[in-house]
């Protein structure tokens, strides 16, 4: 889904408006957190997300975003990334991962987190908590004018340390008014990432796609978005929203019930 366009410096009040963007948003998670679990349909989290955003007088931002149908992305198990919602229900054993981007005022708010659907193996479980420690190394990284490719250069010795492969083709991107701004945001490093820098005043997202297999993708030519692992092994991310600011990175996306930093899956 990534459509570059200009990076974006923002001001002290579009600042302000992409916190609220954020917040909204992570009230958006924290309202569907207790609705995914075993035998809910990914249609049916569509639609409680549809729904509430609407409600609020949001707008669901990947609802008709390059012809994409829903108002979210549900991600299971060896899908990496872009699942559409359908009629499949999720079953113990599962992972899932929910993606949601809320436009509040014509700001973007985006983030995603990889659920856990009552007992699954450990392979599925280590790499969710893979995917979700290398979003907080990757954060915590970070610093006022730094490189891009920090955040590659502190993911993929994690991942590969544990095991896991990291996903190239699918990237971060900047965010603002648009959906998908410049600077892309890759979790490896590699030249373009050395050259691009974070400065205070631009937002951007952080969301590690970690493999239990190959790096290695597919994309389904059936519907033109689901993405998968070539090899079929379950893949995990997770998703926040960062500001860059004078004092280092705030993450625009925090919940109040979700997993924090340190959270042991």
């Amino acid at each position: 889904m990534l459509t570059k366009q200009k990076k974006l410096i923002l001001s002290g009040a579009q600042q302000d408006a992409m916190r609220r963007a954020g917040q909204a948003n992570a009230e958006l998670m924290d309202y569907v957190r207790p609705h995914v679990k075993a035998g809910i349909s990914t249609g049916e989290i569509d639609e409680l997300v549809h729904r509430w955003t609407i409600d609020q007088g949001y707008r669901p931002a990947t609802l008709g975003y390059q012809n994409y149908p829903k108002s979210c992305c549900t991600s299971i198990n060896d899908v990496i990334c872009h699942g559409i919602p359908d009629n499949y229900r999720l079953k113990d054993g599962d992972i899932v991962n929910v993606d949601i981007t809320t436009v509040v005022d014509g700001w973007h708010g985006d983030q995603s987190e990889t659920f856990l659907i009552g007992e699954v193996s450990k392979d599925k479980r280590a790499v969710t908590q893979c995917a979700f420690d290398c979003l907080y190394l990757a954060i915590d990284a970070l610093s006022p004018g730094c490189s891009v490719s920090k955040i590659g250069e502190t993911v993929v010795p994690e991942a590969h340390g544990r095991g896991f492969t990291v996903v190239r083709e699918y990237v971060g991107h900047g965010l603002g008014r648009q959906f998908h701004l410049d600077p892309s945001v890759p979790h490896f490093p590699n030249r373009q990432s050395r050259i691009d820098r974070l400065y205070p005043g631009m937002c951007f997202t952080v969301e590690p796609m970690i493999n239990a297999g190959s790096r290695y993708t597919r994309s389904d030519k059936s519907d033109g978005w689901t993405v998968r692992t070539k090899d079929g092994a379950a893949s995990a991310q997770f998703e926040h929203s960062i500001l860059m600011t004078e004092d280092g990175p705030e993450i625009l996306t925090l919940t109040k019930n979700g997993p924090r930093q340190g959270h042991k899956f």
